[in-house]
C-alpha cells in the first residue's frame, strides 16, 4: 500500500513524501486517515529534532510521520486482531503509549505509524495496550479532537486538594471553587471551558485570561457565559492588560479570596509566577503549557507552598480512560469539539502550519490529508464562495451550525475532493 506522509528528518526537516508501507504482519492493522488536527507539541517536535524525548535518534535515516491527532477507517485487520476489529469500522486513538517504560508515540516515534498521512500501520503494542478505540461518531473531526480534549479532562483529574482531617489527596478542580485559565483563549482553553461546563462536578466561577482581544472576543463569541451561567457557572473572559494591576484585578474577581485551581496554558515565567501568586489556601497550579526550552524555570513562593498549602503539578497528555469519557460527552453533545477549529487544510497544508503554528491566528487547525486544500479560515468561506462553489456550500453548512465546522461541512469537503474512500 502507498502513502502519502509528511515525515520528520530532523529539526526544521519536514518532508511530503510518497513511499511504500511494509506488507501488513499479523499482529498490526492498516487504516486510512481522514482527519488530522495540528497540535503546538508537533511544532516543538519540529524545532527540536532528536532533542525532543520522543524523537529517535536516528530519525535522519529513518524519518518519523508526524501528526498524533488522528481519526479515520480501518483498512485491513491482520490475523491477531480480527475477533476485536474489522475492516470498515472508523477509529480513533489514544498517542500515549507508555509501552515498556518508552516515550515512543505516533507522530513523534516511529517510521510508519502517524496521522499526518493517508495510509499508516498501527502496531502491535497499540492494541494491546487497548488505545485503539471503534469510534461510531457522525465526523471524523470529533474523533481527532478527542486527544486534546482527554489532555484537558487529564489536566483537571490532576489536580488535587488536601483535607485537614485526612492523610490523603481529594483528586480533581474543587467543586464549587474559583478556576483561572491563564492565557486560555486559544484552542486548548477553549476546551478547558467546555469541559468545566460538562463536569459532573463543576466550579463555581471560570475566568479566563488572554492578551488578545481578538482570541478573547472569539473564544466568548463561542461559548458565552450566559450559556455558563445556565449550567451553573460565572463564566468570565478577561484581558489582564484592562486592569490598573493585572494581580489586583483578577483576585477582586474572587472578593480577594484567590483561585482554587490556576492553569497555565502559555510556557511564560511571569505568567506561571502569576498564578501562583493568585493561588487561595490549598491551591493547586497546573502549569499545562510545555515549554520547548529545557531550561525553562520560574520563581514559586515556597512560604505559601508551606503555610497556605498550595501545590504544583505539570500534566501532559490524558488517559485512555479520559479519551474515552472526551469522545462520550461529545457523543452526547456536552462537550463542542468543533468550538477548538478555526482553520480546515488539506496534506499540501501540514508543513507550512506546523512551521508558522504560533504565529497563526485563530484556533485549532484541522487537516484532512487525503484532500489537497490551502489552510483556510472558516471566517474565509463565505467571501470565497463568491467564487469557488464548494467554499459557498461549506460556508451554507457552518452557517447551520452556529458558525462552527460540522460533519455536514466534513461530508461535503471530503465529498468534493476526494478524501473518503
Amino acid at each position: 500500500m502507498r502513502t502519502r506522509a509528511v515525515r520528520l528528518y530532523g529539526a526544521n526537516d519536514l518532508r511530503l513524501e510518497e513511499f511504500e508501507l511494509p506488507p501488513l504482519r499479523e499482529d498490526e492493522i492498516l487504516v486510512r486517515i481522514v482527519s488530522d488536527s495540528i497540535c503546538m507539541s508537533t511544532h516543538k517536535l519540529l524545532i527540536q529534532g532528536k532533542q525532543h524525548k520522543r524523537c529517535p535518534q536516528d530519525v535522519d535515516r529513518h524519518p518519523v510521520i508526524i501528526g498524533h491527532e488522528f481519526a479515520g477507517d480501518i483498512v485491513e485487520v491482520g490475523a491477531r486482531w480480527r475477533d476485536q476489529f474489522a475492516a470498515g469500522q472508523r477509529f480513533a486513538q489514544q498517542p500515549a503509549l507508555n509501552w515498556q517504560g518508552r516515550l515512543d508515540s505516533p507522530g513523534y516515534s516511529y517510521q510508519f505509524f502517524g496521522g499526518s498521512c493517508t495510509y499508516c500501520v498501527i502496531p502491535p503494542e497499540v492494541m494491546e495496550l487497548g488505545c485503539l478505540l471503534p469510534y461510531d461518531g457522525d465526523s471524523y473531526f470529533s474523533a481527532s479532537l478527542g486527544e486534546p480534549i482527554s489532555c484537558v479532562i487529564g489536566g483537571y483529574r490532576a489536580c488535587y486538594h488536601t483535607d485537614s482531617h485526612s492523610p490523603g489527596h481529594v483528586m480533581g478542580v474543587k467543586p464549587g471553587g474559583a478556576v483561572l485559565i491563564l492565557g486560555g483563549a486559544g484552542p486548548m482553553g477553549q476546551a478547558a471551558v467546555e469541559y468545566a461546563l460538562a463536569a459532573v462536578e463543576r466550579p463555581g466561577l471560570v475566568v479566563v485570561t488572554d492578551v488578545d482581544p481578538a482570541r478573547l472576543a472569539r473564544a466568548s463569541r463561542l461559548t458565552p457565559p450566559e450559556l455558563a451561567g445556565g449550567r451553573g457557572v460565572d463564566l468570565r473572559f478577561v484581558n489582564p492588560d484592562d486592569f490598573d494591576q493585572a494581580e489586583a484585578g483578577l483576585r477582586g474577581l474572587t472578593d480577594g479570596r484567590g483561585y482554587d485551581d490556576v492553569f497555565v496554558f502559555a510556557p511564560i515565567r511571569p505568567l506561571v509566577e502569576l498564578g501562583d501568586r493568585l493561588l487561595a489556601f490549598d491551591g493547586c497550579l497546573n502549569f499545562f503549557a510545555g515549554p520547548a526550552q529545557a531550561d525553562f524555570k520560574a520563581e514559586i513562593n515556597l512560604y505559601n507552598t508551606h503555610y497556605g498549602s498550595t501545590h504544583l503539578i505539570g500534566t501532559t497528555g490524558g488517559s485512555t480512560d479520559d479519551l474515552k469519557e472526551g469522545l462520550a460527552l461529545a457523543a452526547a453533545g456536552q462537550i463542542r469539539p468543533a468550538v477548538m477549529v478555526s482553520h480546515i487544510g488539506g496534506i499540501d497544508a501540514i508543513i507550512p502550519t506546523v512551521t508558522e503554528l504560533p504565529r497563526l491566528p485563530g484556533g485549532k487547525k484541522l487537516t484532512y490529508p487525503g484532500v489537497e486544500l490551502p489552510l483556510t479560515a472558516i471566517d474565509d468561506f463565505a467571501e470565497l464562495g463568491r467564487s469557488d462553489p464548494l467554499f459557498a456550500q461549506l460556508a451554507a453548512a457552518c452557517d447551520r451550525h452556529q458558525g462552527l465546522w460540522n460533519a455536514e461541512a466534513e461530508t461535503i469537503l471530503l465529498a468534493a475532493r476526494g478524501g473518503r474512500p
